[in-house]
């Protein structure tokens, strides 16, 4: 539920940043149709609110060598609320997981992950994973291309 109401320039300026976190908002300003001055109390109101979490950079794996990009279906052993928040706290430590998610189904978690090389997600798979003691099952899914990426949220 939101505590903040969202018109439809608060919308624009949510797919423009989306689109493009590093703009200053000079042009984010132009771009939606209003000055800069509010435009810029907006973008506040909206960091303030948690609407807008965060800014970073994306970067290319596969220029900085990480050539390998998996899914891996983890079931665990016992659904146990306790079990399933060591099983997140563990992601965190785990750098090769670059997001995990609990998920309903076959699975209790889906991990997105990222390493240099197929030799290198072997051991994390079966050294650090399979070796969890709340992990019962791991399913991996080796991608071959990403073929389509945009932001998080349909705006």
């Amino acid at each position: 539920m939101l505590n903040i109401s969202l018109d439809a320039i608060d919308l624009r300026i949510l797919k423009e940043l989306q689109r493009d976190g590093r703009m200053t908002n000079v042009e984010l300003s132009e771009r939606v149709g209003i000055s800069a001055p509010p435009c810029l109390r907006r973008v506040r109101k909206l960091e303030e609110a948690g609407v807008i979490e965060s800014y970073h950079a994306v970067l290319n794996a596969n220029k900085l060598g990480y050539d390998l990009v998996a899914f891996c279906m983890v079931g665990l052993k016992h659904q146990s609320e306790s079990n399933l928040k060591a099983f997140a706290a563990a992601t965190d430590s785990w750098p090769i997981v670059r997001q995990a998610w609990m998920v309903n189904g076959d699975s209790d978690f889906l991990l997105h992950c990222v390493a240099e090389n197929l030799t290198r997600f072997q051991d994390f798979v079966i050294e650090v994973l399979t070796a969890n003691e709340h992990v019962d099952t791991v399913r991996t899914m080796l991608t071959i291309r990403q073929v389509k990426r945009v932001g998080l949220v349909e705006i």
